[in-house]
């Protein structure tokens, strides 16, 4: 393992995922450690699943943390959200991050030519925008455009291990049918009993989806927001996904307290 101090200064590179909540330049010294690629899975067409072993170190991070990362050695890194939950990471010994790629299947000059034993500089946990807290009575809504599922799945995992009884909703946007990540893990989870599950396309014009088609709008956010008043919101994903998700939550009734936002894009 290899441990070192690094200096954070970040003011909204979102060009290819989850960015880190809030507005300006954070800047504070986080640690950075040096670990290995153990596997890369194709999780949808535009998009790869990392995982990272940990297993030589402790790595303490909230659900929707976030860690800036790039090939060792080199200056340039770049943020992500962790997919996995913190139990996740203890069971496993790894921590997975959900990361889009080129048309070319190409990941960017921090990581490229991306391979199992490629060493990795982690600099993180960082960010703000983690799981709030959720009142036993009250429901919980995730709101997910493309890879913004990412730091949602791991608050997802952490709440349904460590309160099983929480109403759990889950509305989820993608461009085809076929770019819904951890879409098999999701809909065991529906299938069970365990969370509501909404998934809608924008893009795929194909007779192969059978389910709901449009962006994220007022007539979705009605069919899965049982009580307003009475549930946590976090919301995910580009720019304009979120602002208009944070609209339409409002003029349906949800208090602005209780509404959670990451978005990149701008």
């Amino acid at each position: 393992m290899i441990v070192r101090r690094g200096r954070w200064s970040f003011a909204g590179d979102r060009s290819k995922g989850p960015a880190l909540a809030g507005a300006g330049v954070h800047s504070l010294e986080v640690p950075v450690v040096t670990v290995p690629i153990i596997d890369v899975a194709a999780s949808t067409p535009r998009s790869r699943l990392i995982r990272l072993d940990i297993s030589n170190q402790s790595f303490v991070f909230t659900p929707g943390h976030a860690v800036m990362v790039g090939r060792h050695g080199q200056s340039e890194r770049r943020p992500y959200s962790i997919a996995s939950s913190p139990e996740q990471a203890a069971e496993t010994q790894q921590i997975e991050l959900l990361i889009s790629v080129e048309p070319d299947g190409t990941f960017g000059p921090h990581l490229d030519p991306v391979t199992r034993g490629l060493e990795l500089d982690v600099e993180g946990p960082i960010g703000t925008f983690t799981l709030p807290p959720v009142p036993a009575e009250d429901r919980l809504l995730f709101v997910a455009g493309g890879t913004g599922i990412a730091p949602l799945r791991s608050m997802l995992d952490h709440t349904l291990r460590r309160h099983p009884g929480l109403r759990i909703s889950l509305l989820y946007s993608a461009r085809r049918g076929d770019e819904f990540a951890f879409v098999e893990e999701l809909q065991e989870h529906a299938a069970s009993g365990r969370i509501e599950l909404h998934q809608t396309v924008t893009r795929d014009e194909s007779s192969a989806w059978s389910g709901r088609r449009g962006r994220i709008g007022r007539s979705h956010f009605e069919a899965v927001l049982h009580e307003p008043g009475g549930t946590v919101c976090v919301v995910c994903g580009p720019e304009p996904l979120v602002s208009e998700s944070v609209s339409t939550l409002k003029a349906l009734g949800v208090p602005d307290g209780q509404i959670r936002t990451e978005q990149w894009g701008k």
